[in-house]
């Protein structure tokens, strides 16, 4: 029997501009692990789109060959479910960072989490403002003092990703490490392939303003909780005994996808016809 070969390989999602990202920034793998992870769907590039908001992690869309839109800040997860509501057939990703994500754009990523649109969120978690030189984010431990502005550290507890998606509704919840890009790839093509919100935390060093991230590599452990649940008090229960640097998939929900009724015509001569009426 002949093997099918591809239609696309991972050249034809990726544009030819050069990443600007500081030398060792775990955003070049997560780069690396999408355009991997839409050559594995075989989805054809123009019916994919990759939207973001500000910061380092969200110069990506400008990085692939796929219809791309670089938002304001916080407010990217609100124009892709708009793009999806109204282009169903596309395959919708976001990327983003911690500061983005979870600060500025926090309140939007609740309400993702529960309206359920059937897109990917990826977000890739230094722990820090990178573009803005290193002030601590939402994601940053109390204790951190290396920043001029919180020489003594926050005092404030970091927020926890994974528990907040899940509490909040998102259908499908993991964790990677950029380090280990073939399995994020694996975990986006199976986020992309899961119905519904799909949230994937992505821990990616800056090596720039946290250096100490550098051990990650030496502590990140790969798929201690990639025993899947569809209950949320069981995933819960394995979030309770997290560190922080597991990885795996937590999460797969059963929810149907948010999807507003479309039908409605959108003819001119109609509608103007009810106001006529």
């Amino acid at each position: 029997m002949t093997a099918v070969t591809p239609t696309y390989a991972v050249k034809d999602y990726k544009s030819d501009l050069k990443p600007i990202w500081c030398p060792g920034c775990g955003d070049f793998s997560v780069l690396s692990s999408l355009t991997k992870a839409f050559a594995e769907l075989q989805r054809a590039p123009e019916t994919c789109a990759v939207v973001s908001g500000i910061g380092c992690s969200s110069r990506i869309p400008a990085y692939t060959n796929v219809y791309g839109f670089h938002g304001v800040h916080g407010r990217s997860l609100t124009a892709a479910a708009g793009l999806k509501l109204a282009r169903p057939d596309l395959t919708v990703v976001v990327t983003g960072g911690d500061g983005d994500g979870f600060s500025i754009g926090g309140n939007h990523f609740l309400h993702a989490c529960r309206r359920n649109v059937d897109m990917t969120y990826i977000v890739m978690d230094n722990q820090v403002y990178g573009m803005t030189k290193g002030q601590a984010s939402p994601t940053t431990a109390p204790d951190w003092c290396s920043s001029k502005l919180t020489p003594e550290g926050t005092g404030i507890s970091a927020i926890q990703p994974l528990q907040l998606a899940l509490a909040c509704g998102a259908n499908f919840v993991a964790r990677g490490f950029s380090g280990d890009p073939n399995h994020v790839a694996k975990l986006i093509v199976e986020a992309v392939n899961h119905p519904g919100f799909s949230f994937l935390q992505i821990l990616s060093p800056c090596v720039t303003f946290r250096t100490e991230q550098r051990g990650w590599k030496d502590v990140v452990q790969k798929d201690k909780i990639a025993a899947a649940t569809s209950n949320v008090a069981e995933a819960l229960a394995i979030l309770a005994e997290d560190d922080g640097v597991a990885t795996g998939i937590l999460y797969a929900g059963k929810r149907a996808p948010f999807q507003p009724n479309n039908k409605a015509s959108s003819d001119l001569d109609r509608i103007e016809r009810k106001f006529v009426a």
